[in-house]
């Protein structure tokens, strides 16, 4: 089923819901009793008749947006019929429509005039009485945002350091969701602003057994419309983490940010360190500055806090030795590392490379009643399991395209199994040495989505699809479009020694992310003009109503 005929479902399921539970209270209203299933114009008659904006009935059904504002709307009705008590409204937000269905059965049910007490009110009063309340407009505040963030753009922070010097430990960016087309939403009740869980509970780290911010079990399909551009080859992308475990909705899984080296129909190879597409060296942009991981070996302490006041925050572990100290740094320049070379205390340092034909994998210990088993932990291990590449020596691996035919046998499955079963939902078996789609033996897959490559540019201090494998379009979600906030220091870098010493860098502030030039245009005067509507609006009207009533 289409993410549209599902949808419709969806609306007429609750419209169905909101007519057997409020018919009677739309004919005590004065109207026909079926105008309480019809969707929309519902609401748009108890805003009407509760004399609040009859546009806002547009949002009742908006994915995320649309349960909000189904409950304020419910919220009026009951008031109307004078359930303003707050059992009353307790129980119309949580049990909305079995709540609703016992006032409108009930036999002493009665419309309330609103306006009784209006008599010895003055009109400045009666006008104070129509405004919303502090609390109703915290909610359209809520609202409003709300929209943006599901249906414009979203902030997202950069908590690791997979992408410096690009973008930073600490840069807080928006993203633009309609990038590459607007990709709908998939669980349409949920909690706004939270992506995945609500609060780490139970086991510490562990998100598996924390509660779920949307409801799981109402779902729409994937869909994208709008859609006038494909993801390019070094473009920084929003994604959704493709092997999140934990959540089964595309757009609630864990969203990470990287460079798109190569995308459906390309070849990607890691050598001795360095990028290569199609055979050919990666194009390094302007704003990119290639980096390696260095061991560096010394008689005394590096000043550590001094390099970072020369360099910027540099990601090192420090270990001491019987000769000295040894350091691991994640990334350098090559400009960096001669500088820290031939530092008097440096007695060697050397590039770290993985050696050739040696696989990364790593292993897991699994809780078993009697004693510990060990299994591969496919999250930490080179991607695909069954080849001896690693880090710095990887493919040549073609992306899966839209349409290829691909050979499915035991030394392919491993790369495909995950598009196969979890990214193109189909029932995949192996047994007896023979694979199974759908119940059916087969030695061959036709690829029902593009694929792509996502690798950060801090190679050898990021996780990226060197170890998760493909990236699906699907769960792609836009651009960054600029960062609006940077702040070293805001997130520690559990893998360094040294942290980070506080502070806001206000260079970096409103300037592009994605332009892939070193001086990146600064969008200062957009945010300015944004706040000055923002706090000059309600100025400027109470100026001219103020006017208004004047000259009245």
């Amino acid at each position: 089923m289409n993410y549209f005929l599902t949808y419709t479902v969806y609306v007429l399921i609750l419209s169905v819901l909101m007519g057997a539970s409020t018919w009677k209270l739309f004919k005590k209203l004065g109207y026909n009793p079926l105008f309480a299933f019809i969707p929309f114009y519902n609401y748009f008659i108890i805003l009407k008749e509760t004399k609040h904006p009859k546009w806002w009935a547009i949002l009742s059904y908006l994915p995320i947006v649309g349960p909000i504002m189904m409950s304020v709307f419910h919220l009026y009705l009951m008031k109307k019929f004078g359930k303003t008590l707050f059992k009353d409204q307790l129980l119309t937000v949580i049990l909305p429509f079995i709540y609703m269905a016992t006032v409108n059965y009930g036999k002493d049910v009665e419309l309330e005039d609103e306006n009784a007490n209006d008599l010895f009110l003055t009109d400045e009063e009666k006008n104070s009485k129509k405004k919303d309340t502090f609390v109703g407009s915290i909610t359209f505040a809520v609202v409003f945002a709300t929209i943006i963030h599901v249906f414009v753009t979203q902030p997202f922070g950069i908590p690791t350091g997979s992408m410096e010097r690009t973008l930073l430990v600490g840069d807080f960016l928006f993203v633009n969701k309609w990038s590459y087309g607007y990709r709908l939403p998939m669980r349409p009740v949920a909690i706004p602003f939270l992506q995945g869980t609500i609060m780490d509970t139970g086991e510490k780290g562990n998100p598996k057994d924390d509660p779920k911010s949307y409801v799981d079990g109402i779902k729409l399909p994937y869909e994208r419309i709008f859609q006038f551009s494909k993801p390019q080859k070094n473009d920084v992308v929003v994604f959704n983490y493709p092997r999140d475990s934990v959540h089964t909705a595309i757009d609630r899984k864990d969203p990470y940010v990287k460079r798109l080296v190569a995308v459906a129909g390309d070849t990607f190879e890691m050598r001795n360190g360095r990028l290569f597409v199609n055979g050919k060296p990666e194009t390094v942009l302007g704003d990119q500055e290639v980096q390696h991981a260095y061991t560096v070996n010394t008689g005394t302490q590096l000043d550590i806090p001094a390099l970072y006041n020369t360099y910027g925050f540099l990601p090192v572990r420090e270990m001491q030795t019987d000769k000295g100290f040894l350091y691991a740094f994640q990334g350098l320049t090559d400009k960096t590392a001669a500088e820290i070379k031939i530092l008097p205390n440096v007695v060697s340092m050397e590039e770290s490379i993985f050696p050739k034909d040696s696989a990364t994998v790593s292993y897991k210990l699994n809780a078993d009643r009697s004693a510990y088993t060990k299994s591969i932990d496919t999250t930490q291990s080179i991607f695909p399991i069954n080849k001896p590449w690693n880090q710095d020596w990887y493919g040549p691996l073609k992306i899966p395209k839209k349409g290829d035919v691909v050979t499915i046998n035991q030394e392919t499955l491993p790369e495909y199994q995950w598009i196969i079963s979890e990214y193109e939902h189909n029932k995949l078996e192996n047994k007896n040495g023979k694979i199974f789609i759908n119940g059916k033996e087969t030695n061959q897959y036709t690829i029902q989505q593009d694929y792509y490559m996502m690798v950060g540019d801090n190679r050898d201090a990021s996780l990226d699809a060197r170890f998760f494998g493909f990236v699906p379009e699907e769960n792609i979600v836009g651009k960054p479009m600029f960062t609006w906030m940077s702040i070293q220091g805001a997130f520690k870098d559990a893998s360094s020694s040294y942290q980070a010493p506080w502070k806001i860098r206000w260079e970096r502030m409103f300037k592009a992310t994605n332009t892939g030039e070193a001086n990146k245009t600064s969008y200062w005067w957009i945010a300015a003009m944004i706040l000055i509507l923002f706090f000059g609006w309600d100025y400027f009207v109470k100026v001219f109503r103020k006017k208004k009533s004047e000259d009245n």
